[in-house]
């Protein structure tokens, strides 16, 4: 199996940036895609952004374009996302998942069903 720890969260002003790490263990399966969801109080999870571990192609949600950037670190199986120009609006519980290699490659960043583990998430608020 695959363990997943998020790190990173916290408080920060608007404006403020951020960096979330995320750390996969165990190596049963390889990687196809890791990608970042959250959930806002209230809310449906969403997707934010998402690397291809081989590739590095990356897929980013509209409403972080130009603010977040997510890249991998391949040697230690993590992906990280720099969150700059932080908005309350991007206050939320943030989850690492991973997406197993050995299915079907062929799907949207964003189809949640499509990733095999997640993490505990890590809460990242913005507010002054």
């Amino acid at each position: 199996q695959v363990h997943m720890v998020e790190s990173g969260g916290g408080l920060v002003q608007p404006g403020g940036s951020l960096r979330l790490s995320c750390a996969a263990s165990g190596r049963a399966f390889s990687m196809h895609r890791m990608g970042w969801f959250r959930q806002a109080p209230g809310k449906e999870r969403e997707f934010v952004a998402a690397i291809n571990w081989s590739s590095g192609s990356t897929y980013y949600a509209d409403s972080v374009k130009g603010r977040f950037t997510i890249s991998r670190d391949s040697a230690q199986n993590a992906v990280y996302l720099q969150m700059n120009s932080l908005k309350p609006e991007d206050t939320a519980v943030y989850y690492c998942a991973l997406a197993g290699s050995l299915n079907d490659l062929n799907y949207p960043a964003a189809a949640q069903y499509r990733y095999d583990y997640w993490g505990q998430g890590t809460q990242v608020t913005v507010s002054s």
